[in-house]
């Protein structure tokens, strides 16, 4: 396993790729559309596998949700694509690190950001088209989950969406740090159900939620509506991966260093 200072040169390595892979933004702009389309496959998934269970009013609804979503940040790490979420401990990293520049970062991140909204939308496209959201209880459990999401508070979508992103973040972080691919699987599985299971919000898995919701005409999602869940999850999402993630380790991963440095 990783020390923290090795892991905190991994996510300074991550943060130097991003920066020289999307000087080539059409190639960069497809990588994260892939991501976005990933977390979109696990969005499904979590609809039909748990549908049936959350409208019959099963209690192990939000935990086979969160049993099931797993799977697409285990491709975006295994397969490889480009992640707002992740990156939003990463990049500031990089730039902490002084190995990126500021112009750089911006770029990466609005090509990400761009990429996995297009993504998701065409996932859902595709399974609109399909009409696996037409009948039963994943359709039914759509129109709950993209129902609520567009009436929830500002606050709530805010936190909720920093409690999302430091499990994911942290799966990022701790996937790093393990050597063995079951591990990273296992870790990356458990943190994205225990923010599944627990409700918080994911800025990309609500990108296809509510296009979803849209395209299937869910009463009461709106363009607007949508809009605004997305911008204040966001916000949320970035807090939780910069603040709670990424200032403690660079802290912790620094004074380690240091140790080590004073036991030599």
């Amino acid at each position: 396993m990783l020390t923290l200072p090795e892991t905190l040169r991994a996510q300074i390595d991550g943060a130097i790729h991003k920066d020289h892979a999307s000087a080539q933004p059409w190639r960069y702009l497809v990588a994260a559309m892939l991501a976005g389309a990933y977390i979109g496959v696990a969005d499904v998934f979590m609809f039909t596998a748990a549908g049936p269970f959350v409208v019959a009013g099963d209690p192990w609804g939000p935990l086979i949700s969160g049993a099931v979503f797993g799977i697409g940040l285990i491709l975006v790490i295994f397969a490889g694509s480009e992640l707002i979420t992740s990156a939003m401990m990463i990049v500031p990293i990089g730039l902490w690190s002084r190995r990126i520049s500021w112009n750089a970062a911006g770029r990466a991140v609005l090509l990400m950001l761009i990429g996995n909204l297009l993504g998701s939308i065409v996932i859902a496209a595709l399974v609109t088209g399909a009409g696996v959201m037409d009948h039963g209880a994943a359709g039914e459990m759509l129109a709950t989950v993209a129902a609520a999401k567009v009436h929830k508070s500002t606050l709530s979508l805010f936190l909720r969406g920093i409690l999302c992103n430091i499990l994911v973040c942290l799966a990022i972080w701790a996937q790093t740090r393990a050597s063995n691919e079951v591990a990273k699987m296992v870790l990356m599985a458990w943190c994205m159900a225990a923010f599944v299971t627990s409700g918080f919000e994911h800025v990309v898995a609500n990108m296809t939620t509510l296009a979803l919701g849209l395209f299937n005409g869910v009463e009461g999602v709106t363009l607007l509506g949508a809009g605004r869940n997305l911008l204040l999850v966001l916000l949320g999402n970035f807090v939780g991966g910069f603040l709670f993630v990424a200032v403690p380790y660079m802290m912790t991963a620094v004074e380690e260093k240091k140790a080590e440095k004073v036991s030599a």
